[in-house]
């Protein structure tokens, strides 16, 4: 990594300063307004953005908490000690740790020479990585597990990459954009995601992972990559012809792996594809409606204002007022 961007992020932060000056534990308050401990997304995102990141607080034991949102942890300095439903995961100089939503877990006290860096990011996010990296493949597996809500499973991967010097490279391209508060970049920083993802998937000697059921993933991966691939015209009894599985089982199914239901589903995807239609193309709003598999322009209008607050005409003068996407 090069010492300036280093230097930045081993500044003390304010934070970090009031616990130099004495103050013993972590100041909930500044991750979640809730009675438990899980850190909120709407505390450390900028409202429309789907990935922010800081530095972790060092100087303090980080007591158990969750994420509602995906968090990865990249350390760029020294070492950062996990413990993860009661084992120990150290990640090291170089290493990447992913924890999905909901996976509960404590961070030993870091020092002033321990510089990580916390990923906070919204599942939709990784839809580009997800398109880029295909199905069969163990993060697959972890991008369908991110829909998961379940507050039980410890799921994290953790790729010990320090050599990989392509993933260290992306991995300092996507840091130094987001430090420096470059928010038009945000489709620039998904494809460079993805772009890492692909090297991880070649990287499988190096992670250690805990992921759980391994039929009920692969329905999951199924549906998801089914609703990728026909979008325009998918369907559920379609997709239970293909499974050999009863509607109500397959939907049950789909409801407990991913915390939607297929007609979710299927609405994401279409509004997501949608957007980038919009945001990418002079194509009237009428014919996106039609290319997204919608038949009625009104039914999307509604949906679409539902989901963004906003009509889709001016979505589309907003983004291109920015010149960004935001999917």
């Amino acid at each position: 990594m090069q010492q300036a961007l280093l230097d930045q992020l081993r500044k003390i932060t304010e934070e970090e300063r009031k616990i130099l000056d004495g103050e013993a534990e972590v100041d909930k308050d500044l991750y979640t307004s809730g009675r438990d401990f899980t850190v909120d997304s709407g505390k450390m995102l900028k409202e429309g953005r789907l990935i922010a990141v800081r530095t972790h607080t060092r100087f303090v034991h980080f007591p158990a908490h969750r994420h509602n949102f995906v968090e990865v942890l990249y350390v760029c300095e020294g070492s950062l000690t996990n413990i993860i439903d009661g084992k120990k995961v150290i990640v090291n100089k170089g290493e990447l740790l992913f924890l999905n939503q909901f996976t509960k877990h404590e961070i030993l006290k870091a020092g002033q020479n321990d510089i990580a860096i916390n990923f906070m990011v919204l599942p939709e996010f990784f839809d580009v990585a997800y398109s880029m990296t295909g199905n069969d493949n163990m993060l697959a597996d972890f991008l369908v597990n991110v829909l998961r809500q379940d507050e039980e499973r410890g799921e994290y991967l953790h790729f010990k990459v320090a050599e990989v010097l392509q993933i260290q490279n992306l991995l300092e391209n996507i840091i130094y954009s987001l430090v420096n508060g470059e928010e038009n970049r945000e489709r620039i920083n998904q494809t460079t995601m993805g772009l890492i993802f692909m090297y991880l998937v070649e990287s499988v000697q190096y992670v250690e992972m805990r992921l759980p059921n391994q039929y009920e993933n692969m329905i999951s991966m199924t549906t998801l990559d089914y609703i990728e691939q026909k979008y325009r015209t998918a369907t559920l009894t379609e997709l239970c012809s293909r499974l050999h599985l009863p509607m109500h089982v397959l939907s049950k199914m789909i409801k407990k792996t991913t915390g939607f239901n297929f007609k979710e589903l299927l609405q994401r995807k279409r509004l997501n594809k949608a957007v980038e239609l919009m945001c990418e193309t002079d194509l009237p709003i009428s014919d996106i409606i039609a290319a997204v598999g919608y038949e009625n322009n009104s039914y999307f209008h509604r949906v679409f204002k539902e989901h963004y607050h906003m009509t889709p005409r001016a979505f589309r003068v907003k983004n291109s007022e920015k010149e960004q996407v935001r999917l």
